[in-house]
């Protein structure tokens, strides 16, 4: 996939703590997935709104990551998001953490999610209320 082609239209802005880096002033590679997590909820929230996730929840069936360049204490980091495919039963987020100050791309993050009902703990078929709100969101 061609990264840079990407429109992202959410956008959320990630403190970085003096915790998350190593003593050179890298953020740790695990820090990110904490980010994108934040993030992530975020997007469903602001998207789709919370009360769908009453019956279903997007839990994570693969994650990928490609780091690009160091982020260092004290960046300015914001997190885009953008849902870039959706399936039957899953869909596949793509995210960027980019520095904000001078739009440097940092990392980008591939994760593909499976809609689980609550109750049954199994996968279920994408409901129409979140397909139709994301891509209209996504196409705006």
């Amino acid at each position: 996939m061609d990264y840079n082609a990407q429109t992202f239209r959410h956008r959320m802005p990630a403190q970085l703590r003096f915790s998350d880096v190593d003593r050179f002033g890298h953020v740790n590679n695990s820090v990110y997935f904490s980010l994108f997590d934040m993030c992530k909820t975020c997007y469903f929230h602001d998207v789709v709104g919370s009360d769908i996730f009453d019956r279903m929840a997007p839990v994570i069936v693969h994650i990928e990551a490609n780091f690009i360049t160091p982020v260092l204490f004290p960046d300015e980091i914001v997190i885009d998001t953008s849902i870039i495919k959706i399936g039957n039963k899953s869909f596949t987020l793509l995210q960027r953490a980019v520095n904000k100050r001078t739009n440097e791309v940092k990392c980008y993050c591939e994760t593909v999610m499976v809609m689980m009902d609550t109750t049954s703990n199994k996968s279920v078929e994408i409901e129409e209320k979140f397909r139709t709100k994301v891509l209209d969101f996504e196409k705006q």
